[in-house]
């Protein structure tokens, strides 16, 4: 079932179940009320002739003319009883009712009349009686009579009985109809209410189906440059709608970009392939190559290996972070990964000085000792390539003020304002064919975002121009202490 079928439906539901609940309390209103407004005009009847009786003996509203109905078209037939219950006088309109024991209805009261009509009363009421009367019914031609009888006390002693009617079968038969018509009502409200439920729902749900088609039509095409039109709509829909274009703008970039890092990846991995493979298929067609060229050969195809051995080894890192793989963070000593990483990194050249300012104390981070080793060698390694020879290369940790931040600097050009937003990208290049030439594939500093993001760091480029590039690693809200540079010797 579709959920334009239960929206419609749910709007008819609950359309028939106000209308039910608002006719029905109209109906049980409506028709009690006029049933105890023939109870009370049969009260008051009974009651003049009853006056009559007991002040002078007899009654003239017995003898009066009420052969036609009353102006609202009620009938009322009037009969006096004798003390021992036999019928003495009766009104003309009666049609010829048989005589009843008139201590019935006083030995057992009816119910409301409009019981009969009103399976389910809201509230029931009735016309109060006295000790001396009550209500009753009786049938005559199958016909129901409303009958109310008093008995006609004086000094004590009972000195009559009065009895006054009227027909129910226009009441009743009114009643039955209203009932009808009601429910004709109810049901063609309910169907009209369906079909402006059926046309609004679709209304309402169209831009939901833009969305069923545009994704449907992605996942035919895969063409994830497509977009769902938008109505400028500020509702619920609009808005979906709006994070729906977003969320396809996202999968496209997504998408491009792991098109663009598989494509990266395997460019990279060819060369060192295609180098390897060449010089093997040299040495496997000249066996009696002199040593130094074989020497030469082996060479090279070692340092291919090696090259591919850390760009795999560099993928698979960054595969790991793909799968949010956490890092294992334990407080480290931030000024002996320093030492050691600029030891190492001193391994890496032999044109540059490093000067190293670290605190007099001790400062701890949380964070994994060699990921973290791993980080900075990146950073310095990047200062290396990118600085003139014998140009300085400076490596300061900070701390205070409830955080750390260790930051490399070297004397290079600078990165350009068009590259500064996609250094951290995966193989991104600022300079492809030089950064060929200085042996990198574009994955260092993704990797080292990567590092930082696990440790709850940030990493970014603090100040970059002719003059030179910092980036600066920064850990808030961790212990500091003192600030105090010592002699780069350290190192």
């Amino acid at each position: 079932m579709t959920l334009r079928v239960r929206l419609s439906l749910l709007y008819g539901l609950l359309c028939a179940l106000a209308l039910m609940i608002v006719g029905l309390v109209s109906y049980t209103a409506s028709v009690r009320e006029q049933y105890l407004a023939l109870d009370r005009l049969l009260v008051v009847s009974a009651r003049i002739v009853e006056n009559g009786i007991r002040t002078y003996g007899r009654s003239y509203a017995l003898e009066t003319d009420t052969l036609g109905p009353t102006k609202d078209g009620i009938v009322m037939v009037m009969r006096s009883y004798s003390p021992k219950g036999e019928l003495m006088y009766v009104s003309a309109s009666d049609p010829g009712l048989r005589p009843s024991r008139p201590q019935d209805p006083l030995e057992h009261p009816a119910e409301p009349a409009y019981l009969k009509v009103l399976p389910f009363p809201l509230l029931q009421a009735t016309v109060p009686t006295t000790r001396n009367s009550a209500f009753g019914i009786m049938t005559y031609e199958g016909q129901r009579w409303r009958r109310y009888v008093i008995q006609v006390i004086k000094q004590g002693r009972t000195v009559g009985y009065v009895e006054a009617l009227s027909p129910l079968g226009r009441l009743d038969e009114g009643s039955l109809r209203m009932a009808r018509m009601l429910l004709n009502i109810v049901l063609l409200s309910t169907l009209a209410v369906l079909l402006i439920g059926w046309w609004v729902a679709g209304a309402a749900l169209r831009p939901v189906a833009r969305l069923t088609e545009a994704a449907r039509a992605i996942a035919d095409s895969r063409d994830l440059g497509r977009r769902v039109q938008t109505s400028g709509n500020r509702d619920e829909l609009g808005r979906l709608a709006t994070i729906f274009n977003r969320m396809l703008g996202s999968l496209e970039e997504a998408w491009k970009s792991q098109q663009r890092f598989v494509g990266d990846a395997s460019h990279e991995l060819r060369a060192p392939l295609t180098v390897m493979s060449g010089n093997l298929e040299l040495l496997r067609r000249h066996p009696h190559l002199g040593d130094a060229e074989r020497q030469e050969m082996l060479g090279e195809i070692e340092r291919e290996t090696g090259r591919m051995t850390r760009l795999v080894e560099d993928l698979l890192l960054l595969a790991r972070s793909d799968a949010g793989v956490k890092l294992r963070r334990a407080p480290v000593n931030v000024n002996e990964v320093v030492l050691e990483a600029v030891r190492d990194a001193r391994k890496l050249t032999t044109d540059h000085a490093f000067e190293v300012l670290l605190p007099d104390r001790p400062v701890t981070v949380p964070a994994e000792r060699d990921r973290l080793k791993q980080l900075l060698l990146i950073l310095l390694d990047n200062a290396v390539k990118y600085s003139p020879a014998a140009s300085p290369l400076t490596v300061r940790l900070s701390a205070g003020a409830g955080e750390t931040t260790l930051r490399v600097t070297d004397q290079g050009s600078g990165i350009s304002v068009e590259d500064l937003p996609h250094i951290f990208e995966r193989f991104y290049r600022a300079d492809p064919a030089r950064q060929r030439d200085l042996g990198g594939a574009g994955l260092g500093l993704s990797i080292a975002e990567w590092i930082a993001q696990q440790m709850d760091a940030h990493l970014y480029v603090e100040k970059t121009g002719p003059n030179g590039t910092t980036f600066a690693l920064n850990f808030s809200g961790q212990p500091a202490g003192s600030a105090e540079p010592v002699s780069s010797a350290t190192a």
